[in-house]
């Protein structure tokens, strides 16, 4: 049985725009140049940690651009933790540091949900290991013993 299309999947891509606006507000970045910039670092760190039907769900789901950058990354061998995320986009930003790069990881991440729903965003935090909650601006609630 198909179930039918969510209220996300029935609705049109969002645009380029909306989703730099949305991370701009969000990082508090002073402009669109610069959300653009994190955006595309951050999307990119990220979709070689997606696979499956989860990554092409993710790529449906978001603007043109964001799924060429989601769809263009090779899969990685060994998930990265949270921690380890936020070092590797660090490498990729002149001049960050853990702190400034957890922010610049939270800002664009925590715009996703929104975007792509909640359905998607929980089957991406199962996909992912421990710890990326946080970055996607969700409680990571652990399963009771």
């Amino acid at each position: 049985m198909v179930d039918a299309p969510s209220a996300v999947e029935a609705t049109a891509r969002p645009d380029w725009s909306r989703l730099v606006d949305a991370v701009q507000e969000s990082g508090q970045y002073t402009t669109a140049k610069e959300a653009e910039r994190i955006t595309r670092i951050v999307l990119s760190a990220l979709g070689g940690h997606v696979i499956g039907d989860e990554r092409v769900e993710l790529a449906r789901r978001l603007p043109e651009e964001a799924a060429r950058l989601i769809a263009s990354q090779i899969p990685v061998t060994r998930p990265l933790t949270a921690p380890e995320f936020v070092d590797a986009v660090a490498t990729r930003i002149d001049g960050a540091t853990p702190a400034t790069a957890r922010w610049d990881v939270s800002a664009v991440l925590s715009t996703l949900p929104a975007l792509v729903g909640d359905d998607l965003t929980t089957r991406l935090l199962r996909q992912l290991p421990s710890g990326y909650a946080l970055l996607f601006g969700k409680a990571e609630l652990a399963p009771a013993v």
